[in-house]
């Protein structure tokens, strides 16, 4: 596996977009740790130990997988692009410089300047291609990401409208979440600071939300979001459980633990087999 010479993102959208899962997740969960799970749980007790050691779990694999995506680098190796004799999918990209040759499912990306295997997209939060070889911790990422922000959720919404609903129960706390502008004018700086948090666990939930109804159809399907004919979405379809193996690797019954967990691909990305082959 390849390492990114530059991981760092190249434009100010990605720049921002990163920053916002960077740098808030760390502070939101030292936030949770602190505050809202107390109000919960007695400290060092059974529940306390295990809901602690269940967030870690999660902001580790969040950020893991996100490290992983922007780590691991998914770009056609020109020193492989030497195409089989009987093919006919692979072509010339003229957007490289100089123009090379380029295997079937790889597509130029104008941000990464790079022709990329598998290509999905290119992604804000990482600032990076999502492609073959680090589809996976994409997939980890938005996945936790939704698994972490139910479970923040639950907690956060018992805790302001349950534990202190004195403090928050009231129309000003609802204009403020659907105005968010209005933190900066009105209230504590500190009942402003938790319902800014409280604003970032929803978003971050409906970011995962979307994220996963629009990919997981696809990876279900073999297929990659630049797909856009009914052929080519169907093209590489080879069956629910091998689809799965093409993105999570021949271990992926337990690579999606941790993103530390080797898992090594089926196909290199250069040679594509035919769907019916096993």
């Amino acid at each position: 596996m390849r390492i990114r010479s530059n991981p760092l993102p190249r434009r100010l959208v990605d720049v921002l977009c990163f920053l916002l899962i960077g740098i808030f997740l760390p502070v939101v969960f030292m936030f949770e740790i602190v505050v809202v799970l107390p109000a919960f749980h007695e400290p060092g007790g059974f529940f306390h130990t295990f809901t602690f050691l269940m967030a870690m779990f999660l902001v580790f694999n969040i950020k893991g997988n996100m490290i992983a995506c922007m780590m691991v680098d998914t770009s056609v190796d020109v020193k492989k692009v030497e195409p089989p004799a009987d093919s006919l999918d692979w072509r010339e990209c003229t957007e490289c410089t100089p123009p090379r040759l380029a295997p079937p499912r790889s597509w130029h990306c104008k941000i990464c300047k790079v022709c990329v295997l598998k290509r999905d997209h290119h992604c804000l939060y990482t600032g990076c291609c999502i492609g073959l070889r680090n589809h996976r911790f994409f997939m980890g990422f938005i996945f936790y990401l939704f698994v972490g922000s139910v479970y923040a959720l639950v907690y956060n919404s018992i805790y302001m409208w349950i534990i202190q609903g004195h403090v928050y129960c009231n129309w000003l706390t609802l204009l403020k979440l659907t105005c968010p502008m209005l933190l900066l004018v009105t209230g504590s700086l500190w009942s402003n600071l938790y319902l800014l948090f409280y604003s970032l666990n929803i978003l971050a939930l409906a970011y995962g939300v979307l994220l996963l109804g629009y990919h997981v159809p696809i990876v279900l399907r073999g297929g990659v979001s630049a797909d856009r004919t009914k052929e080519s979405k169907l093209k590489y379809d080879r069956g629910v459980y091998r689809n799965l193996r093409t993105v999570f690797g021949n271990r992926m019954h337990i690579a999606w633990l941790s993103p530390l967990i080797r898992s090594d691909l089926p196909d290199d990305g250069y040679h594509w087999r035919d769907p019916k082959d096993n």
